[in-house]
């Protein structure tokens, strides 16, 4: 069985004096992306294995959409002495600048097979015509 999360109120839109700004710039572990767009939306997607929903917080302070959470160390080994040490446990953040022309507060997230996947809607503009029909009168 497939377990697939939706993530459910967890795109949050604050302002510019919100608490995200404060601590913005913060010494945490980081999330590698992939963003794509297409002719309707902008998908961010992140591999965050090893995290549980209530870990993460995704939030918009502006033009900057925010990811953050923790994965936490499953080892509670005590004394052990790492031979070699890839995986970061602990806090983590992404920090990714939105492009000016999307709808955040059409944004959703949700989490299948350990990948999050972020998709923000893009404002559809509005076509001009090339050309003014002239009617006779």
């Amino acid at each position: 069985m497939v377990k697939k999360e939706k993530i459910e109120n967890k795109i949050i839109t604050k302002d510019e004096n919100s608490e995200t700004k404060k601590n913005v710039f913060s010494k945490d572990g980081e999330l590698v992306v992939d963003i794509y767009e297409t002719s309707s939306e902008f998908v961010i997607l992140s591999a965050i294995a090893g995290v549980v929903i209530e870990d993460i917080d995704i939030s918009v302070d502006k033009e900057l959409l925010i990811v953050r959470g923790e994965r936490k160390n499953p080892s509670k080994e005590p004394g052990k002495k790492y031979y070699f040490q890839e995986c970061w446990w602990g806090p983590f953040s992404k920090k990714i600048v939105l492009p000016n022309k999307v709808k955040v507060e059409d944004a959703s997230a949700e989490i299948d097979k350990g990948i999050l996947t972020i998709r923000i809607p893009k404002i559809e503009e509005v076509k001009s015509k090339d050309k003014i029909d002239i009617k006779v009168a």
